[in-house]
């Protein structure tokens, strides 16, 4: 039997790559993976077995599984067939990216299920936890968690805090908007609409509940309104109201939709997120919907295959590949462990995502002669941010000021923060370029970026990629 491996990587800090889903999978070439099942080709394969690495034991779900049934099983492939003939529990069902399901089952219950010739595989589900210490950055990490904090901070013999945002009318410009010339562009992104996939959105915020179509709330209770503030924050860096108050977002007139994945504890779940990821895909263009563009702000340890999950049975990639077929551009976080990105997903994903490192920046201007924020030199790249061949461009992403729940602002740091820059500079593209595919979008992102050298540096020799410029879609 070949086992395929994948789990989400842990940061450290308030919640930013939020490793909502805490993978599920079996590796060949890395003993560190997670639970999973693989499937067999039919019910007499008797490799249909439990595969467990006892390393990542206190991450999973007992007795969760997501189950992906085969493309060819036909109608007779419903959640509700399984239920009545093998006593699961569904929490989730999929119909969009793949049929399947996530269900809660017996021991007895779960050995059907694998001897089902409907069946292509089962992987157990994982669970994530926000994290409130701040460890160093590691390639060994098996604990996924989120981005809105470095892993690592470098030592600073300036006390000197970021200088006070500029201001526009009576609202805030932060420095983040202000650094990728957001505010000189007279497109708003209007119409655009975006999918933030994290802990939901405050719908009451003054910054924010204008600009909100609607959402989904695939975690805990019943609204996906936000519990926790870090879906808000993502989602005012992309689309705060240019209203007098406040802050401001790079694209201020798109629409959001708060897909919930994650509790108010920050916690998540593999399940969880795909149930997001399918919601998005039933309201994706080719479904005769309007959502464009997704802002993916979490992930944990794995790597990508490079074709979709098909060749090692991740549900994860596969769900992203399929929406991005069905019009969705996902633009994700690089991860806040200071490794090599290709060790983390869904920043690996190569083939279906915008992969978003972080920049440091202090005064909302080019040129790194600003002062030094939260320790790291203007215009560098600190070095909790992941870096490597598959991250595609960067974005402002230290001491970011945003919306928060509750209504106010707040400033955090992490490759999620810098994610929704660049997400909301992929709205004013689209508004202008209607209809371009996740390749163009990407390509025209990074051919009209702020090349290396030209307004930053990279002293680490480790950051390549441009930084995000609005001014110039």
């Amino acid at each position: 039997m070949h086992k395929h491996k994948i789990k989400l990587y842990s940061v450290s800090g308030i919640f930013a790559l939020f490793g909502g889903l805490s993978g599920a999978y079996y590796g060949d070439d890395l003993g560190r993976g997670l639970y999973a099942m693989l499937g067999a080709e039919n019910s007499q394969n008797s490799d249909m077995s439990v595969v467990s690495q006892a390393a990542s034991e206190k991450d999973r779900v007992p007795g969760q599984y997501i189950v992906v049934f085969k493309d060819d099983a036909g109608q007779n492939a419903s959640a509700q067939s399984f239920v009545e003939s093998y006593s699961v529990e569904t929490t989730h069902t999929y119909s969009k990216v793949f049929k399947g399901m996530a269900a809660r089952m017996s021991t007895a219950s779960l050995a059907k299920v694998l001897s089902d010739p409907r069946v292509a595989y089962v992987v157990e589900d994982r669970i994530v936890k926000m994290s409130s210490t701040t460890k160093k950055p590691s390639t060994t990490k098996s604990t996924p968690t989120l981005i809105s904090k470095p892993t690592a901070t470098p030592k600073s013999t300036s006390s000197t805090a970021r200088p006070a945002p500029q201001a526009k009318n009576k609202q805030t410009l932060p420095t983040g908007i202000d650094r990728i010339n957001a505010e000189k562009k007279i497109n708003t992104g209007a119409d655009i609409n975006v999918a933030v996939v994290d802990t939901g959105i405050d719908l009451n915020h003054p910054d924010l509940k204008a600009n909100i179509a609607g959402g989904k709330n695939c975690s805990t209770g019943t609204t996906y309104n936000d519990g926790h503030g870090h879906g808000t924050h993502v989602a005012g860096t992309i689309a705060a109201l240019d209203n007098l108050s406040g802050v401001v977002g790079v694209a201020p007139n798109a629409k959001l939709w708060a897909v919930r994945v994650l509790d108010n504890n920050g916690s998540g779940t593999w399940s969880s997120v795909i149930c997001g990821i399918d919601f998005i895909t039933s309201n994706a263009p080719a479904n005769g919907g309007k959502i464009t563009l997704a802002n993916m702000s979490l992930g944990g340890s794995g790597t990508s295959d490079n074709n979709c999950g098909n060749t090692n049975n991740d549900p994860f990639h596969k769900a992203i590949c399929r929406s991005r077929d069905a019009g969705v551009t996902y633009i994700v976080a690089a991860g806040n462990s200071g490794t090599d990105a290709s060790l983390s997903v869904p920043a690996s994903y190569d083939d279906a995502v915008i992969t978003v490192s972080a920049l440091a920046d202090s005064d909302g201007k080019a040129g790194g002669t600003g002062k030094e924020v939260s320790g790291y030199k203007d215009d560098t790249f600190p070095i909790f941010s992941n870096f490597g061949k598959v991250v595609d461009i960067a974005a402002p992403g230290v001491n970011i000021l945003s919306t928060t729940k509750g209504g106010g602002t707040k400033s955090l740091t992490g490759t999620s923060m810098a994610t929704p820059h660049v997400t909301g500079a992929a709205a004013l593209y689209l508004k202008t370029n209607p209809g371009s595919s996740w390749t163009q979008i990407k390509d025209a992102l990074i051919s009209l970026a702020e090349k290396l050298g030209a307004g930053h540096t990279d002293p680490s020799g480790k950051h390549p990629e441009p930084v995000v410029r609005a001014d110039t879609l």
